[in-house]
């Protein structure tokens, strides 16, 4: 389980409150994701941070078929999302085949809290439509180990 620190506190946070959460520069407007001190682009200090739509696609993925402990159920998609807001995140595809998830697919964020207390961020197929705003916290049936 990750370990929050003073740093990402808002972005778990954000979690456990059903939000995806990323940090906005506002000297030179980037989004920034992970947690930073100051802005990758300009340097600057002046980070804030924001709740996302939590929508995006499938930059790249890949399917693991043997989990780095016997905890994980295999297949599952380790993917790079690629938001909405214009950042890159890690995480896992969830709640679809591991044999249907491409490049391009639309996502959006769904919430689990694991049996540890932590709610991490996963992703789910989109279905076709407008932006359905942030997502909202689910049960850890059918998540990821």
């Amino acid at each position: 389980m990750p370990i929050p620190t003073a740093l990402s506190e808002p972005f778990w946070q954000g979690c456990a409150e059903g939000e995806l959460r990323y940090q906005h520069c506002t000297q030179c407007g980037a989004a920034v994701f992970k947690p930073q001190s100051h802005c990758p682009q300009c340097l600057s200090e002046r980070l804030t941070w924001r709740a996302g739509s939590g929508i995006g696609v499938v930059y790249s993925f890949s399917v693991v078929w043997r989990p780095q402990t016997p905890a994980f159920e295999v297949p599952y998609v380790v993917a790079i999302i690629e938001l909405s807001e214009g950042y890159h995140m890690m995480s896992n595809i969830v709640d679809c085949d591991a044999s249907s998830v491409h490049c391009g697919m639309p996502v959006e964020a769904t919430f689990t809290r694991m049996p540890e207390g932590m709610v991490l961020p996963f992703f789910k197929p989109r279905c076709g439509g407008p932006p359905t705003g942030t997502a909202t916290a689910e049960s850890p049936e059918g998540s990821p180990g």
